[in-house]
Order: structure tokens, then sequence, then C-alpha cells
């Protein structure tokens, strides 16, 4: 073999294992189409640290982030990323929402979020007057984090411990051989190929695509695209809310629902949507009319808000397994020995809480291997 281990991918979820791997592991190559880290996905979301509150008791998705977000605090706080522990509201605003509100509280209990209450009017009022709520499900580890230094210093630390980063190059064939894999890339005009004992498929948006590539052919590990649309809010109402403010989360819906965000620089913005892409179509344009779905959106809970106020931003499009109408998924991560490809491990359907969980997936990685 000419390496030892390949992750293809270099996301958040890539470089996290990348460096995980590269305190434990020697001869590892991270692959990357892109001509630097995190152009998809890692780099077009809420840059929210999560809780665990969402998620049903025992998946991935909820382990995951419990782990994952006390590692990440952790991390940050040891390489002077900028993260702040804002803390989080989820709103209730009317009788049906109020009930949404105490099930959500009881499935935080479930999953051992140990940290939130509820708070009623009197109290939401007296830490954030500002918006409409008649009950709040209060988050206070909920934070936000610079995702660009957070990705940068992941790929300083790999790199430090010897992993190396082939940027601009693109996976066009994985086959299976006697002792490991041979992948195929392309540069531009030019193409190679090398053997790796070890494939990790970290490939986020083209993760179900490097499966197949590779001959794994399993129509639940089939991706859908769904476009998040964010507006940022301008005219000082960033100082009308001093934490996020999201509304309650619909059952079956594929997002959290539009919430406000506030980031490090305190610049605020709802979003995101979630808009079904038909055909895995790359679509990162921001429709201004949907400005006034934001805006109504959001004015149930956030009273000061004008439709002015609202500016097009930024689109992102998470890699949910998925389809519409279709209820909860939970990630893939899987070493695929049992389809008969040892140490080929995928990792597909990592959306939110991705960003959160990304050190937590890392160890989960290193222990499969």
């Amino acid at each position: 073999m000419d390496v030892n281990i390949t992750i293809i991918g270099a996301g958040v979820v890539g470089l996290a294992i990348a460096r995980e791997l590269s305190q434990w592991y020697s001869d590892i190559y991270v692959i990357e189409k892109h001509r630097t880290f995190g152009m998809e996905t890692s780099s077009r979301n809420s840059e929210v640290i999560h809780s665990g509150i969402y998620y049903p008791q025992n998946t991935l998705k909820a382990r995951l982030c419990i782990e994952g977000k006390k590692l990440l605090y952790e991390y940050c706080l040891k390489n002077n990323i900028l993260c702040k522990n804002i803390g989080k509201l989820i709103v209730a605003t009317n009788d049906d929402e109020e009930k949404a509100i105490y099930a959500l509280y009881m499935q935080a209990q479930k999953n051992g979020v140990n940290d939130v209450r509820l708070i009623d009017r009197r109290q939401i009022q007296a830490i954030e007057p500002n918006i409409n709520a008649t009950l709040a499900l209060y988050s206070p580890s909920t934070g936000i984090v610079d995702t660009y230094s957070l990705m940068k210093q992941l790929e300083t630390d790999a790199i430090r411990n010897g992993a190396m980063m082939v940027y601009d190059n693109e996976v066009t064939n994985v086959q299976k051989q006697a002792n490991g894999y041979r992948i195929n890339v392309r540069k531009g005009n030019e193409a190679f190929s090398f053997t790796s004992h070890i494939v990790i498929n970290s490939a986020g948006l083209q993760s179900d695509v490097i499966a197949r590539l590779a001959g794994i052919y399993d129509a639940s590990y089939n991706l859908h695209y769904w476009k998040g649309e964010y507006f940022s809010v301008g005219n000082g109402k960033h100082k009308f809310i001093s934490r996020l403010i999201y509304p309650v989360p619909m059952p079956h819906q594929v997002s959290l629902g539009i919430h406000a965000t506030l980031n490090l620089q305190g610049r605020m913005r709802l979003g995101p949507n979630a808009i079904y892409l038909p055909g895995k179509h790359i679509d990162y344009t921001v429709d201004v009319t949907h400005a006034s779905d934001f805006f109504r959106s959001a004015k149930r809970f956030l009273p000061f808000l004008e439709q002015n106020d609202l500016q097009p931003e930024q689109a992102g499009i998470r890699p949910k397994l998925q389809k519409p109408g279709k209820p909860f998924r939970d990630f893939i991560i899987r070493n695929e020995s049992d389809k008969g490809f040892p140490n080929f491990i995928n990792l597909i359907g990592i959306e939110s809480p991705g960003l959160t969980s990304c050190m937590a997936i890392a160890k989960f990685v290193r222990r499969i291997l």
C-alpha cells in the first residue's frame, strides 16, 4: 500500500478525523476536491454549538452531540479559538407550542442534557425583554463558534502530526483490492492513482457518490439536498437580543425552523429555511422574495422586526438522508466490512449537529478502527 489511511473530504468532520487519527497513526492523506478546507456545508451554517436537545435518545446524533459539545468547548479554550457560550431560548407563543416545549424538555432529560430549564413569561422578560414568548426552554450550554478558525486549527494540528493535505484533487474512482483500495484522483487534466490500506469517506455532499464509486450500493445511503437560506438583520436590531432565539420545531421538519442567531461579531441573522433541491442540484442563491416569509415566521417571537431590516446573506446545503415528508434519520458512520469492504468507513448524512459533534465523531471513527 502507498499510504496507510486516506480521508476523502476536508470539511470540519474530515479535518477533525485527520487530527484525531494523526495522534495514533502515521501516513495519513486527506484528499479534498476544492482549493482549501470547508468550502461547502462546513462554511455555510449557523455556527452554533448545539446542546443535544432535539435528537431521539441513544441515536448517534444525540450521543455525539452531547460528547462533542464538551470536547469542542475544551478544544476552543485550549487553542484560543473564538467561541461564546451565549445560550439559547426555544420559545412558545401559544398553547400548542407550549405543549411542544414540555415534550422537548422531556426529550432533553432523556438525552442527559440536564442543564436546560423551563422559564415562564416573567423570567423570559427578565433576560430577553424584547421578545414575545409565553414559555421557553432555556439551554445555557448552547453557543457559537468561529468555524473558519476551528477548521484552520484542526488542519494545523493534523499537519503538525504528519498528515498530508492534498487540495484541489477530486476522487474519481475507488477500487477494492486484496489488502486495501486503489483510489483514482483527478487534478485538472491530470489523473493518477494510489493505494490505501484504509479509506474514510467524509465527503459530505458527495459521500453517497463516493460510496457507490467504491461499489457499495445501498438505497438507504442516498442523500437528498436541502438548501437553507439566511437573511441578515440590520438597522441596529442585533441589540434587541443577547441569546439565540429559536421557535418550536415542528414534527418531521427537516430544519429547526427559522431562528435568530448572533455571530461572534454581534451580527444578527435569520435562517435557515429548508428548500428541497430535486436532482441534487447545487444552488447557493438566496431568493430575495423569501424575505417576507422569513419576516412573518420570525415576527411572531421577535416583535421588533420590520421587513426592511432583512437583507439576503448566504445559503448552504444540507446533505440529508430524508426525503420530503419522511421521519428522522440518524448519522451513518460504519465500517463496511459486513458488506465486503473492510476498512472502508462511510460517514453519510453528516449534517446538523455535525459541527458540534465533529471531535466526538473523530473519536468514534478511531474506536471503529
